[in-house]
């Protein structure tokens, strides 16, 4: 069994960036977004940075200290107050919690399928694909019409409003734009991250060889 001590800081840095989105998710940015946006897709580069040294056993089980985090803010979220509600919905909830899980996994599946390509190809095409599905169950769960059953008594009429992809393309419920909106910031990070995850991987290169 992978010794829980190697893996105190990966467990704690996806802890704080689930503990951050959560919080930041409840903050617009413009009209399409929220700051968690900007945060949650780190998330999968801590998965990968993790899956890349320590295996595909060590990086699930960070994804899971970071599902258990992420569900213990959503019930917390359940029980705080806004304007319109509950803060966390049980379909936000429902939808955030299997999104991440499902995603993470297929994520750290095709990292270690790919691990043995060059050192861009498993990391990029996981975090995208990974990205891609945790976007879709989140938002088709959270806020499609075709799961209101899950929730009957939460209007969530607003999100099915008809309204131009983004404000510019062809009409489309307005989760729809949501959604789209927020993969695009994941891939815009998912590539940014290259970076340090190839930092990352010369120096610990560096530092062995020592």
């Amino acid at each position: 069994m992978q010794n829980l001590k190697v893996l105190i800081v990966p467990i704690i840095v996806m802890s704080i960036i689930v503990l951050l989105s959560n919080i930041l998710v409840q903050f617009l940015l413009g009209n399409w977004l929220t700051w968690g946006a900007l945060t949650y897709p780190l998330a999968f580069l801590v998965t990968d940075i993790t899956n890349r040294f320590y295996g595909l056993s060590a990086a699930r089980k960070v994804v899971f200290f970071g599902f258990l985090i992420g569900i213990a803010c959503s019930l917390v979220g359940t029980q705080l107050q806004g304007e319109f509600g509950p803060l966390v919905t049980f379909r936000i909830a429902l939808g955030s919690a299997t999104a991440f899980i499902l995603s993470h996994f297929l994520d750290i599946s095709i990292f270690d399928y790919l691990r043995k390509e060059k050192w861009w190809k498993a990391p990029l095409i996981s975090s995208i694909v990974g990205s891609f599905l945790d976007t879709l169950i989140f938002f088709l769960i959270a806020f499609s019409s075709i799961f209101i059953f899950l929730e009957p008594s939460n209007d969530v009429s607003w999100a099915s409003e008809q309204i131009p992809l983004l404000g510019i393309f062809l009409t489309s419920p307005f989760w729809v734009s949501l959604a789209v909106a927020d993969f695009l910031v994941k891939l815009s990070i998912i590539i940014i991250s290259l970076i340090p995850f190839r930092y990352l991987i010369i120096y610990v290169k560096s530092n062995q060889s020592i």
